[in-house]
């Protein structure tokens, strides 16, 4: 849900952020009339107002941030009927569906990440620009990042680091978390990025040294990552045939596990040989690729909003295959205790 604010902000509403490849995704989800979307990560309900302007369809809002939530039931009253917000996490599209609606998918937005109206709110802790609470979670719900910092093992910290944040000095990170934690507990956000910059250098231009760190902490404390590996199945469950999806992703490991899955999924998975079909035993393919690469934003775009810089969409059409089976499955990277708020 990364993205930044601006002039396509809702009237009424607080700060709202436009979308990061808005355009471009509503485009590829080639909306219809009297379509049923899902918007799967409402935030501030960018993505749902663009599916509803672009035709007389309906839309499912999905976010499990209770302030998105709100607002989400707020803008619904201005679409009638054609607009309903559910609370609860996307990975659970399928059952959170299961009551309020009987009739096929068209098409499924994923806009993942952290929204801006959570990173510019201090109260939350998301961000390292602002003094408040080490929090970060999305639901206001289990252990928080202070938590986190708190209890895990210098080990688990330096690896949890590493392994979500793709940080090369997640060791030493996590050696000053430690030390400085035993002085006295880490509970601002102000306080672990001071402790991060002071052992990290700032190997990036307009990068701070603290990111990676926050962008850990902040993927483990929601399990973002096991999250996107529900939401996507829960994705090939929804879609009819030919229905679309449309997926925004701000990171690598985001990103690495969309296609990944997508590519799986697709006539363009591997073979062992080029010359050998698909065995017997194989899946037919139940997502035909829109996007062969991934979509970046324009340079206009990223002037326009910086935080645009890391994003890549990609689409896919499903096939009128079944869904494939769950059992099996190989996800990559692990899951930390902590995750699930």
């Amino acid at each position: 849900m990364t993205a930044g604010s601006g002039s396509d902000a809702v009237a009424g509403g607080p700060a709202r952020h436009i979308p990061v490849l808005a355009r471009l995704a509503i485009d590829w989800l080639a909306v219809k009339p009297g379509g049923l979307y899902v918007d799967a990560t409402f935030g501030g309900g960018g993505y749902s107002e663009a599916l509803l302007k672009s035709a007389h369809c309906r839309v499912f809002g999905i976010d499990r941030d209770p302030e998105a939530v709100r607002w989400g039931r707020t803008l619904a009253e201005r679409y009638g009927e054609r607009l309903r917000i559910l609370e609860g996490r996307f990975g659970d599209m399928v059952q959170l569906l299961a009551p309020v609606n009987t009739g096929p998918v068209a098409g499924i937005a994923l806009d993942l990440g952290v929204s801006s109206t959570q990173l510019d709110t201090p109260e939350r802790g998301f961000s390292f620009r602002f003094d408040g609470p080490l929090d970060m979670r999305m639901s206001g719900a289990g252990e928080s990042a202070a938590d986190l910092v708190a209890t895990l093992s210098e080990a688990d910290l330096a690896e949890l680091i590493r392994a979500l944040g793709e940080e090369r000095f997640a060791r030493r990170i996590a050696r000053a978390i430690n030390t400085a934690r035993q002085r006295r507990p880490i509970q601002r956000t102000t306080e672990l990025a001071e402790i991060v910059r002071a052992v990290v250098p700032q190997s990036e231009p307009g990068q701070d040294p603290a990111t990676r760190t926050f962008q850990a902490l902040r993927i483990a404390v929601n399990d973002e990552l096991g999250e996107l590996d529900r939401g996507l199945a829960a994705s090939e469950q929804l879609l009819m045939p030919g229905g679309r999806l449309a997926i925004v992703s701000f990171h690598s490991l985001e990103d690495r596990r969309v296609k990944e899955f997508l590519r799986r999924r697709s006539d363009r998975a591997p073979r062992a040989s080029r010359h050998r079909p698909v065995g017997a035993g194989s899946p037919p393919p139940s997502f035909t690729l829109l996007t062969r690469r991934a979509v970046k934003p324009s340079a206009a775009e990223i002037a326009r909003n910086p935080r645009a810089r890391a994003a890549r969409l990609r689409a896919a059409e499903r096939t009128a295959a079944p869904p494939w089976p769950r059992n099996g499955e190989r996800h990559s990277g692990g899951r930390h205790r902590g995750q699930g708020a």
